[in-house]
Order: C-alpha cells, then sequence, then structure tokens
C-alpha cells in the first residue's frame, strides 16, 4: 500500500512521536500523562472486552458519513462544473450554507432525528458533503474546454464525456478532498458521540475521563487516531487504484 520511502516515513514519523510522548511524561511525571508503553499494553488488555464495540460503532458511522457524502457531493459537483445554469441555480445555496459552522447545527439535528445514529451521520455528511461538491465543482471547470471540443467532434454524447473526461479528470482532486476533510468529520464525531449514546470512542474516552481511568483514555485516543490514519490511508490507496494514470 506504501512505497518504501513513505513506509520509511511513516515510521519515523511514528517513533519521533512515541518518543517527544515518552520524555513528556517523564517530564512531567503525573497520571494525566502516562508513559506510552503503558498505554499500549493498556490497549492490548482492554482492547477486546472494553473497546472493540466502540470502534465498531465508530467505525460504522464515519463510513456511513463518507459514503453518503461522497455519493450526494460528486454527482452535485459534476453537474454544478459541468452545466452553468446548474451551478448559476446551486452555487449561492452551497456559498451561503458552507460557511455556516455545522456544530452549531448539532443541537437541531439531534431535536428533528434523535440522539440516535441518524443525527451522528448526518452531522458527518454535513462536515464533508460541501468540501466534495465545491472540489468536484471546481475540478470539472479547471478541465480545458478544448477537451471537450475533441470527443463532442467525434461524436460522443454527454455520458460519454462525463466518463471519459469529467470522471478521470476530477475524481483525484474529490478523494483529495475527501481525505482532508476526514480529521474534521472525526473530530465532529467525537463530540456527537458524548451524547445520547453508549457506544462509540468518543463516549468511551470521555466516560474514561469523567473516571479519571486515564491510562483507558489516552488508549481510547491512540486507537481513535489510528482509525483517522487507517481511513486517511485507506482513501490514499484507492486514488492510487482508480487513478493510477495520474
Amino acid at each position: 500500500m506504501f512505497s518504501k520511502e513513505k513506509t520509511l516515513g511513516a515510521m519515523l514519523g511514528g517513533i519521533i512521536l512515541m518518543l517527544a510522548w515518552y520524555l513528556l511524561a517523564l517530564l512531567v511525571d503525573r497520571p494525566i500523562i502516562p508513559n506510552p508503553i503503558d498505554v499500549f499494553i493498556q490497549i492490548g488488555e482492554i482492547f477486546q472486552v472494553k473497546m472493540a464495540v466502540h470502534v465498531a460503532y465508530s467505525l460504522m458511522r464515519i463510513v456511513e458519513g463518507v459514503a453518503i457524502a461522497f455519493l450526494i457531493g460528486v454527482p452535485l459537483g459534476f453537474m454544478m462544473g459541468y452545466f452553468e445554469k446548474a451551478d448559476r441555480i446551486l452555487a449561492p445555496l452551497i456559498y451561503f450554507s458552507y460557511p455556516i459552522p455545522k456544530i452549531a447545527l448539532l443541537p437541531i439535528i439531534m431535536v428533528l432525528f434523535g440522539l440516535g445514529e441518524t443525527s451522528k451521520i448526518i452531522m458527518i455528511v454535513l462536515i464533508i458533503v460541501f468540501q466534495i461538491i465545491i472540489t468536484a465543482r471546481d475540478a470539472v471547470k479547471d478541465i480545458p474546454a478544448q477537451t471537450f471540443y475533441s470527443l463532442q467532434s467525434l461524436g460522443a454524447g454527454k455520458l460519454q464525456i462525463f466518463t471519459e473526461i469529467v470522471a478521470p479528470a476530477a475524481l483525484p482532486e474529490v478523494l483529495t478532498a475527501t481525505r482532508l476533510a476526514l480529521g474534521t468529520a472525526i473530530s465532529i464525531l467525537f463530540f456527537t458521540e458524548t451524547f445520547g449514546t453508549q457506544y462509540g470512542m468518543g463516549f468511551f474516552i470521555m466516560d474514561s475521563w469523567l473516571r479519571v481511568n486515564y491510562l483507558d483514555m489516552y488508549a481510547g485516543i491512540v486507537v481513535l487516531s489510528f482509525i483517522g490514519f487507517c481511513l486517511f490511508v485507506s482513501i490514499d490507496y484507492l486514488e492510487r487504484k482508480i487513478c493510477s494514470w495520474r
């Protein structure tokens, strides 16, 4: 999945981070910052018994939210980028909605859709979908007009233009935007999982904090970070497979 250079870079970055954490734990010498070795031992001891179910719930919410945002955002963005009339109609709505801090909508979403899975997934979709729409639209608009003319002159229809030009040219940018939006989506997920649920890494971390169980808390933070890293790498891998020509 990784090239040799990227693998070595990731390993070096991890080693530096762990070393800095270890030195900080020694310097502070308080339970609030435990030794990373103790944290990783704790993960091994509690993962299957206490943490796996929370990981499954969080991962399911993130994957569903990203997939829905992608299925909504890509067609809308492509349509806005290719059809000028659609852009004129939808662009004002997108530009008005995008700057709204999505976390401020959480109380409204929870009132309308309850405290269960739906509201959490909707929040992830709201965080990601606007970035996908705008990126997809701009990527299509950046395609040189001559590219369309050459294919149209050969008698290609709109479907062929989308499959042969629009999708291959714009998809790499869309995947990059999705990858970059993941960090924000995971942060929002962490926040939403502290409300109305007993499952999810957000609940696990906050519950550990309230119980002053710092080892469990840090174990949850490390695992949640690793989930984000794996999703980031997965999209990177997907981009290289789908857009290998790039």
